[in-house]
């Protein structure tokens, strides 16, 4: 029997220069949520969904799946570490890993959740980080080992303060995936990756 995963999708942000909910954005008739969230729910026991900034908006979305428990930052204007740490203390106490996504990243494909837990599986790293053309990017597994630095981590310096601690605890998987680091952030970025703009925009 494997290592037990539990997955964090991270879907707090304000997604200011979008002016819409990214997490509610849609490709291929379903919301970027919506199929980050079942191609991590392929992979890991248990996903914890982290809501902020439009809470109330996201929430009917969020798909109806037993394995899902929703939280919510209320916090979320500290940034994106304050969503992660909000995530960590919802995991399971026998989980071995957390895998760590964006939802405003939905291009990212399953093989590439898979390919980073058989990396940790195999070889127990601390840190599993998805890497295409030499740049790094989502998703991210860290083990439990590293969950209590996460929550001690500096506000200002994020979850990179704990990945560049220690580089000897940190592998990279190289997928060719150009999902892994495809920043979503404003209509013109959805216009070049091919994808609809926002309803109102």
């Amino acid at each position: 029997m494997g290592p037990r995963i539990e997955g964090i999708l991270l879907a707090a942000g304000q997604s200011r220069r979008m002016g819409f909910p990214k997490p509610l954005l849609r490709i291929d008739n379903e919301t970027f949520l919506s199929r980050s969230a079942a191609s991590m729910l392929a992979v890991v026991a248990r996903l914890i969904v982290v809501l902020g900034a439009h809470a109330n908006r996201i929430r009917p979305a969020i798909p109806a799946d037993s394995r899902i428990t929703v939280v919510e930052n209320l916090h979320w204007q500290n940034g994106q570490l304050s969503s992660l740490q909000a995530g960590l203390n919802a995991i399971s106490p026998d989980a071995d890993a957390v895998l760590m996504h964006l939802a405003d990243h939905p291009l990212v494909r399953r093989s590439t959740f898979e390919r980073v837990i058989a990396e940790f599986a195999g070889g127990g790293c601390a840190i599993v980080i998805a890497r295409n053309g030499g740049k790094r990017g989502h998703p991210v597994l860290f083990a439990r080992a590293v969950t209590a630095e996460l929550l001690e981590a500096p506000e200002d310096q994020g979850a990179k303060a704990v990945v560049s601690r220690d580089p000897s605890r940190v592998v990279y998987v190289d997928v060719d995936d150009p999902g892994v680091n495809l920043d979503l952030d404003t209509p013109a970025d959805l216009v070049r990756a091919g994808l609809p703009t926002p309803p109102n925009g």
